[in-house]
């Protein structure tokens, strides 16, 4: 079986955001396809919590650059579950969310 290919991306949602905007983000969390809920480290996780690389799955991490997001999902699948995320996001948050790559800050 061929493994999965790692997908990432670190969002405009910075780690020093007001606590208002992380209240929102489980929300945002549970409206996404695949939603399991937070692990045992408190990450949130989707599709599943084995990052073996065989296996569909996706997590958030809240780190310095912004909210990063990886994955183990097929190149169709996740650009339309990051575009999803970002689309969600933006509406709930009220700002464009995008990637930090694409200089969204």
């Amino acid at each position: 079986m061929n493994p999965l290919p790692n997908q990432d991306a670190t969002l405009n949602i910075r780690y020093d955001s007001p606590d208002e905007l992380w209240q929102k983000m489980t929300s945002i969390y549970e409206r996404m396809p695949g939603w399991l809920g937070f692990g045992k480290d408190g990450i949130p996780y989707w599709f599943g919590f084995d990052g073996d690389g065989n296996t569909k799955m996706a997590y958030a991490s809240v780190e310095p650059g912004g909210l990063q997001i990886c994955a183990n999902m097929d190149n169709d699948e996740w650009g339309q579950w990051i575009a999803s995320f970002k689309q969600i996001a933006s509406v709930e948050l009220g700002f464009e969310v995008g990637d930090v790559q694409d200089r969204f800050i």
